[in-house]
């Protein structure tokens, strides 16, 4: 957690709505270290040049932040391919474009951008929303991952797909889009592991919307019985200790979806 730019003025995700076909793209989420003081020229190096390349080598770019508390310095973005031949197939062109070698050398004149890169490949489960031209115009993004115990994927998902995102709307929170981690990670250089995670995107008015909404949420008695019932049949937690995640994002301006 197929997905990611052609539809440059409009942002790119649909709306909760789960999809009436099942999206069979394959997603990259990638993360980006950029070096000390060198956010900027990364963010402008995509904006003047990677994405039409990407867009040229047959990528398509959907979303493009930044965390709102960036103390890391990242930029996190999501491609979509039609499946994994066609990605490898797609990398392997940009990275020997004559265009991009003269760009990345030009942007690196005082040195590299880029620390380190996380990447990550993703499904959309069956029950996320298709891509689609989508202007969100809300205030913040945000990225949730949550680990789950071994085996217990399944029961996650048919919770989320049953319950949690029909509950997420009643707070006020809008869907985005849902995935999993795919099987094959090979050469992703993920920190997660394919089979219990699960990676999906939000959007709210603000930081305090959300924190509201969530609230809200969680003291809902809908949600206090489903996430019983869940953890009752499952024989226990659906996720790990410590294992939800949550990080607020803003779309750069060179985003797709907004």
């Amino acid at each position: 957690m197929k997905t990611l730019l052609s539809l440059l003025t409009f942002g790119l995700f649909a709306t909760a709505a789960v999809a009436a076909e099942p999206d069979t793209r394959l997603f990259e989420m990638r993360v980006y270290y950029a070096a000390e003081g060198k956010l900027d020229a990364l963010n402008a190096r995509f904006r003047d040049h990677t994405l039409k390349l990407f867009a040229k080598h047959g990528m398509t770019s959907l979303g493009y932040f930044v965390p709102v508390k960036n103390i890391e310095n990242k930029l996190v973005y999501f491609l979509a391919y039609p499946d994994r031949a066609a990605r490898d197939a797609s990398w392997k062109a940009f990275q020997a474009d004559p265009d991009w070698k003269a760009a990345q050398k030009a942007s690196e004149a005082n040195g590299k951008l880029i620390t380190k890169v996380e990447a990550a490949f993703l499904t959309a489960t069956d029950y996320s929303a298709l891509a689609a031209p989508k202007a969100y115009g809300q205030g913040v993004f945000e990225l949730r991952t949550y680990t789950t115990e071994a085996g217990r994927l399944d029961n996650l998902n048919a919770r989320f797909r049953e319950h949690t995102l029909k509950l997420f709307e009643k707070h006020g929170m809008t869907n985005v889009t849902y995935w999993n981690l795919a099987a094959d990670q090979k050469g992703a250089k993920s920190p997660l592991v394919a089979g219990n995670t699960l990676i999906y995107l939000l959007t709210h008015k603000s930081a305090d919307a959300a924190k509201a909404s969530f609230d809200a949420f969680r003291a809902d008695p809908a949600w206090i019985a489903a996430k019983e019932a869940s953890e009752k049949k499952a024989g226990g937690s659906l996720t790990i200790k410590d294992g939800v995640k949550s990080e607020f994002l803003a779309p750069t301006d060179y985003s797709p979806v907004k």
